[in-house]
């Protein structure tokens, strides 16, 4: 074989896996699930983020960096894998405010935001991700108290530590964003110590427990006062409007028995003392006087008044 064959064959070989590295690399997909940055000669132009088939140049001018458009979770303090968790006491120990020490573990949700960041501004983004999280919850957890971490400020110590790890990640410009920060145990180092502290739980829910019932208490007896209140409040202006009403009666009565009086007054004189006798006396026997002073025949007047009148009789008026 001559050198002239040799050189053709060799250049055909060389053209031919030049044509596959060129098809093999000039295409490249992306699910709905990812993003990608393509780098030209190693600079990063803007990330794709359209699911697909796309075109780029062929290697080595252009290569493709697939990342994920899913979210993370990272485990501080425990993994769970299989189903089973094993905990890091060593990482989750720590020192409140007030001097206690807890073990305290929690998820953060993270994903990535800016591909290029994330590639190129550091070499490990993730470890970072992982220090800046303990940094940030051992900074929370110093800075509160022991019934706080343990009770009623879980929450606020969650979005104490979202603030804090955000901000600490912005700073260092990762190409992550944090979305979301769950404590998931924070609790005493051994069980004499938990003990303790669960008793001291209970009393204060009990206390609590009477303090709210106490309060309900006086809440019901104030509505009952308010209620009585109000209701001696209203007789008292019935009886007020009753009694003006009855005063402006007697007004009326008066009036007209002074009008007649004006008209009539020995008359009116004697049947207002007439009255007045009955009502003082109102058993008293009824005597007709003469002039003279002598009584006449007793004449039974109370009696007849309390008298029926006696029924007719039939054919009685044929009769007459």
């Amino acid at each position: 074989m001559s050198l002239k064959r040799v050189y053709t064959l060799a250049g055909m070989v060389l053209a031919a896996i030049i044509l596959i590295v060129v098809l093999l690399t000039s295409w490249y997909t992306v699910d709905e699930s990812e993003q990608a940055l393509v780098l030209t000669f190693g600079d990063a132009g803007e990330p794709v983020v359209e699911p697909g088939l796309h075109f780029k140049m062929p290697w080595p001018v252009q290569s493709v960096e697939v990342l994920s458009k899913e979210t993370f979770s990272l485990q501080f303090g425990y993994e769970e894998k299989d189903g089973k968790i094993k905990d890091f006491p060593k990482e989750t120990k720590m020192i409140t405010g007030d001097e206690y020490i807890v073990l305290a573990d929690l998820v953060v949700q993270w994903k990535i935001t800016d591909p290029e960041a994330y590639l190129f501004n550091s070499d490990k983004p993730k470890e970072i991700l992982y220090d800046a999280t303990s940094s940030s919850l051992r900074s929370i957890i110093g800075s509160s108290l022991i019934d706080d971490a343990l009770t009623s400020g879980k929450a606020e110590i969650e979005a104490d530590v979202r603030d804090l790890l955000t901000e600490l990640i912005d700073d260092y410009d990762i190409g992550i964003s944090i979305l979301a920060v769950k404590l998931q145990d924070v609790e005493l180092p051994n069980a004499e110590v938990r003990s303790a502290f669960t008793a001291v739980t209970d009393a204060r829910e009990t206390m609590n427990t009477k303090i709210n019932e106490a309060k309900k208490y006086r809440n019901q007896r104030t509505n009952e006062a308010k209620g009585e209140k109000d209701a001696i409040i209203s007789r008292a202006k019935g009886d007020k409007i009753a009694r003006v009403e009855q005063a402006r009666g007697d007004v009326a009565v008066f009036d007209k028995l002074y009008n007649e009086y004006k008209s009539n007054p020995e008359i009116t004189r004697k049947r207002l003392v007439l009255e007045t006798l009955e009502n003082v006396l109102p058993d008293a026997e009824i005597y007709i006087m003469k002039d003279s002073g002598e009584t006449l025949k007793y004449f039974p007047i109370r009696q007849m008044e309390n008298q029926n009148p006696p029924a007719k009789q039939e054919g009685s008026d044929e009769n007459e």
